[in-house]
């Protein structure tokens, strides 16, 4: 077997066309999190034979995942509200053996297009709260798909040092619109994704939980892990250069561009670490 079903991840990379350019970055960056996606999932426990979905699935990657844990009598449904992105995760499924135990469907994570009760749990990583929109309602409505008992898991991205030996530029980047996205400056702290708790609790959900997990990256980084790291830099604050200073721009410019001298990803020594954080919750058994 490959990193997915029957397909390794230099299978993939034909499926992508390099011209777009989102989603051949998510399937670079794709090398940093697989470790510990797959303790993500792990951590959930999913029931053999179970039915999933996978809301926000992009490339469908980690829908292949799940589909692995549940096993050959289980189904995960994939969903994005890019059309571009599931004949991408269609494809990858089909090459890697899953046509018949994963499917894709478009829609928006806000208004599931599935009946009440109708999984016996949701995932959903880096995609609810993009666009922003009112939290409660997001958890409830996913809450809604899911049969008493069953889970609600959001993994979202809490935190990373990229940049090191620059913590005053890389705070500064962290302060701008994209660095706190989905975040913005005029909502209240109650709908910061740290509050994740406190929305399942209000939404009616069973023993809310949370589990911090790391990537963490160290000189000498091998070619795949280097390659992910640039895509990483150049996804994480696209468009700050009006929101920092004139100096701290001619910085990062000096540290992130890869034809640089001073390329970053060339410290000696280089170290990087980010995290995610899943945040889980069951549905009330009847």
């Amino acid at each position: 077997m490959g990193d997915y079903g029957d397909l390794d991840r230099a299978d993939i990379a034909p499926l992508i066309p390099r011209s777009d350019d989102y989603a051949w970055r998510a399937y670079e960056s794709d090398p940093l999190r697989m470790p510990y996606i797959h303790e993500a999932i792990q951590e959930l426990e999913l029931p053999r034979g179970g039915r999933g979905l996978d809301a926000g699935c992009g490339l469908g990657l980690q829908a292949l995942m799940m589909a692995e844990e549940v096993g050959p009598d289980g189904h995960v449904t994939g969903l994005d509200i890019s059309p571009r992105f599931l004949e991408y995760a269609r494809t990858i499924a089909d090459k890697a053996g899953f046509a018949e135990r994963v499917d894709f469907v478009e829609g928006d994570i806000y208004d599931l297009p599935f009946e009440d009760e109708t999984f016996d749990w949701i995932w959903s990583a880096d995609a609810a709260g993009y666009p922003t929109r009112e939290p409660l309602a997001l958890v409830e409505e996913m809450a809604r798909v899911v049969r008493p008992g069953g889970t609600v898991a959001l993994l979202v991205w809490t935190s990373q040092q990229l940049l090191p030996g620059y913590p005053l530029l890389e705070a500064g980047l962290n302060a701008t619109a994209p660095g706190i996205a989905p975040f913005t400056r005029d909502m209240g702290p109650g709908t910061h994704w740290m509050r994740l708790l406190n929305w399942f609790e209000t939404a009616g959900l069973e023993d809310p939980r949370a589990k911090t997990f790391m990537g963490e990256f160290q000189a000498p980084l091998s070619n795949d892990i280097r390659t992910a790291l640039i895509s990483l830099i150049e996804m994480r604050w696209p468009g700050v250069k009006s929101e920092i200073a004139p100096d701290d721009w001619k910085l990062y410019q000096r540290l992130c561009r890869t034809d640089s001298p001073d390329f970053i990803l060339d410290v000696p020594g280089y170290y990087a670490f980010f995290t995610e954080t899943l945040f889980c919750g069951r549905v009330p058994a009847q």
